[in-house]
């Protein structure tokens, strides 16, 4: 069994940055692939990054060159580093956790989700 809770949202102004935090329990961590989603309102879910246990990292395209996700085992914690935020990337980040190794894109293929942290850009 893996909990999940994220922090580090809050409402900021276009262009800044924000790091969200996911901190995992359960002596698995290190053997799981993690992602983040996230959920705007009447919107699905959808991937935003991702971590393979060996720390290998795939982003969508739209925070390509824009975030950083990173993981630290020894603290069974996950990171996203978010710059130049823009309004329209207002919504619900969740971070989830696999019980396998390899990543996926897809919400479907993890066991595990947090309460999510909400990030409000403002223009």
């Amino acid at each position: 069994q893996v909990q999940l809770v994220e922090s580090g949202g809050g409402l900021v102004q276009a262009g800044d940055s924000l790091r969200l935090s996911c901190a995992a329990s359960g002596r698995t961590f290190s053997r799981s692939a993690m992602g983040w989603f996230r959920q705007a309102p009447g919107k699905d879910r959808e991937f935003v990054a991702v971590l393979s246990a060996s720390g290998y990292t795939y982003y969508a395209g739209f925070v390509k060159g824009r975030s950083t996700a990173s993981r630290d085992n020894a603290k069974n914690t996950v990171y996203l580093q978010m710059n130049n935020l823009k309004p329209e990337e207002t919504a619900v980040y969740y971070c989830e956790a696999r019980q396998t190794t390899t990543w996926a894109r897809s919400d479907s293929a993890y066991d595990y989700w947090g309460q999510g942290t909400q990030v409000t850009v403002s223009s």
